[in-house]
């Protein structure tokens, strides 16, 4: 018997058969499952007033194994030989070194923390994520007042309760639950007062957590449960009125200045700021008109669009000034009494011999420009514009051709509308605005742009007609203003004339195509015995509108105009219209049903000047005679 061959170690299985270890976590995981946070002060210097405390933590693991023992000689160096054995004292640990046991152990505790996690969004764990948030801020309270002047007493503290308000933002996943907790604990009182903190770390928190549980998305995540919508949404209404009863908004503003946008943790917490006044604007559009009345929301914006040097927070900035002037007269004439006009100017105007530098800073301009649009539907607000040089520079910007070429249009289109933009239509033709307009409603020079977030050309189009529709309206009869508006459209053979009746055409077979569908819906709803409800009618109206009938009211009304003042230009359109088969009547016809559906301007002056109604009424009687 060969002794050698009994005793002989076996060999190892195959690797394909043992459990492999899991791959080496990198630095980041070590370090976000840290097992032994480890507290220093950095910089405290109480001299210069309350400053920021940062804490930092550094990521320790316990060797499980008695440091008195002497281990080097342990097989494999496996860190449990020692202690992993039997009564007996027989088989001698795990087979693991050191190293693969910690790995382990931090894989354990993330999957225990897992389940933690799913533990705190139950009304249980809510409410002890509640009592603890609520104990961290008393301790930090109680040792601040104690120790005031010694930073290393209350320090621990502070970092608890930086933990404990971080601890809150899960709760943005059950509001339904949470939100009535948050108010009924008056867990939303004490995260308000934390705004008023020395420590701006604590601050940033706050607003971080404020803005989470504001999300847009709250009331709509539970896809195909609208009960469960509902009720997320009645949770927010709830948690949003508490806030307001503590006047979050104007503690929000007061913290804009207190932030330092050179440091990267207070430029977030601007960001959080902004986030949070969208997120509650967007839930409740009423709320714009306290946002700007009840705070100085208004300045600050206006001043922080001005910086030179474009970054995200400039762009939420114009993007949040955009929105509470949205359909909000009050909020626009605000921004007329603080300036705005002007300020909104001078900002665009950096855009007149360059393009925006990438697709944020575009955004941006293109903000800037909605804002100024919004503003100039105020008759006050279109006085300041002329009176600031507004229709100088955005003459100039159509000429430079830039990417801002399209906003300055759409500018003029609102600027110029409407019995109130009067001036603004005398403004446009002293800066020689006529040249440049034909140019861009004949299609010459028009620069490419290769960005596809441009609007597209017939946009253009459209506000260039508007713009010479308000000149029709606006310009006084017999005046040279007019006479050279009605000489561009019998210059180069009725050129202009042509163009229109062009527009016409294709506006004419686009609304042929809405009509079908129209149509085809109404065929639908009697085929399945449905009545045709007044909602219905006022949808095909809009479908109407958006299909071509709006460009081509805007053109008969403008044809109308050219055929009535000028012979010549009559002639021609007739000509015209008869190798079409049409006649002046199909214009006619048009201007009927725009007579009948046009609304009264409520932002009409109290001059003798006409109305829209009017001047469509004696169009017709002006055109009816010419076709006896």
């Amino acid at each position: 018997m060969d002794i050698d061959s009994l005793f002989k170690v076996p060999k190892l299985p195959a690797s394909g058969n043992k459990r492999k270890m899991p791959a080496n976590p990198t630095p980041e995981m070590l370090k976000k499952m840290r097992m032994d946070p480890e507290t220093t002060v950095e910089n405290i210097d109480n001299s210069q007033g309350p400053q920021k405390v940062k804490t930092k933590t550094r990521a320790t693991v316990e060797d499980a194994m008695d440091e008195d023992k002497d281990q080097s000689f342990a097989p494999g160096g496996d860190a449990d030989y020692f202690i992993e054995e039997d009564e007996d004292g027989r088989f001698f640990g795990g087979g693991l070194t050191s190293e693969q046991k910690d790995i382990l152990n931090i894989f354990d505790r993330a999957g225990d923390e897992a389940l933690a996690e799913s533990d705190e969004l139950t009304i249980t764990g809510i409410r002890r994520t509640l009592l603890k948030f609520e104990r961290a801020v008393s301790k930090n309270q109680d040792q601040r007042s104690k120790y005031p002047d010694d930073p290393s007493k209350f320090i621990e503290s502070e970092a608890d309760l930086d933990s404990a308000i971080k601890s809150l933002l899960p709760l943005a996943q059950a509001p339904a639950l949470a939100y009535s907790e948050l108010v009924r604990s008056e867990t939303i009182v004490l995260l308000v007062g934390l705004l008023s903190h020395e420590n701006m770390d604590i601050v940033i928190d706050v607003v971080e957590v404020f803005q989470e549980l504001t999300d847009e998305d709250i009331g709509n995540e539970a896809e195909g449960d609208e009960e469960e919508n509902e009720g997320n949404a009645a949770s927010l209404k709830l948690l949003i009125e508490a806030l307001l009863e503590n006047s979050i908004m104007d503690l929000l503003v007061g913290n804009l200045k207190r932030l330092n946008e050179e440091e990267e943790s207070d430029r977030q917490g601007v960001f959080h700021i902004l986030g949070f006044f969208e997120n509650v604007v967007g839930f409740n559009p009423s709320l714009a008109t306290d946002l700007v009345s009840k705070t100085n929301i208004l300045a600050w914006l206006l001043e922080r669009i001005q910086w030179k040097k474009h970054d995200e927070n400039r762009g939420y900035a114009a993007e949040l000034l955009s929105i509470l002037l949205q359909d909000n007269q009050t909020n626009r004439l605000e921004l007329g009494k603080k300036d705005g006009i002007e300020t909104l100017l001078k900002v665009v105007s950096q855009y007149r011999r360059r393009d925006p530098a990438d697709a944020d800073e575009l955004e941006f301009m293109e903000n800037a420009f909605d804002s100024l649009c919004s503003a100039l539907s105020e008759p006050t607000n279109k006085a300041l514009f002329v009176e600031a040089e507004g229709p100088d520079l955005m003459v100039l910007l159509m000429k430079e051709k830039m990417e801002s070429r399209t906003k300055s249009i759409k500018t003029l289109d609102y600027a110029m509308s409407g019995s109130a933009g009067t001036a603004s239509c005398q403004a446009f033709i002293d800066a020689l605005g006529l040249k440049t307009l034909f140019s861009a409603f004949m299609g010459k020079g028009a620069k490419k742009h290769k960005s596809a977030t441009l609007l597209p050309a017939s946009e253009d189009a459209s506000h260039i007609l508007g713009i010479i529709s308000s000149l029709f309206s606006n310009l006084p009869s017999d005046s040279p203003e007019r006479i050279r508006l009605l000489t561009k459209f019998v210059e180069n053979n009725y050129e202009k004339a042509d163009k229109l009746l062009d527009i016409r055409d294709n506006a004419l077979s686009r609304l042929k195509v809405a009509d079908a569908e129209i149509e085809s819906r109404k065929q639908e709803l009697l085929a399945n015995g449905e009545e045709i409800s007044p909602e219905d009618q006022d949808a095909w109206y809009i479908l109407r509108l958006d299909g071509g009938f709006f460009t081509l009211q805007t053109v008969d009304y403008i044809l109308a105009w050219i055929a009535m003042e000028d012979d010549g230009v009559r002639s021609h359109l007739l000509q015209m219209l008869s190798r079409k088969n049409q006649t002046l009547n199909d214009i006619i016809q048009t201007l009927r049903i725009y007579r009948d559906d046009v609304g009264e301007d409520p932002n009409a002056d109290t001059t003798d000047a006409p109305s829209q109604k009017d001047m469509l009424q004696g169009l017709i009687f002006a055109l009816e005679p010419s076709l006896q």
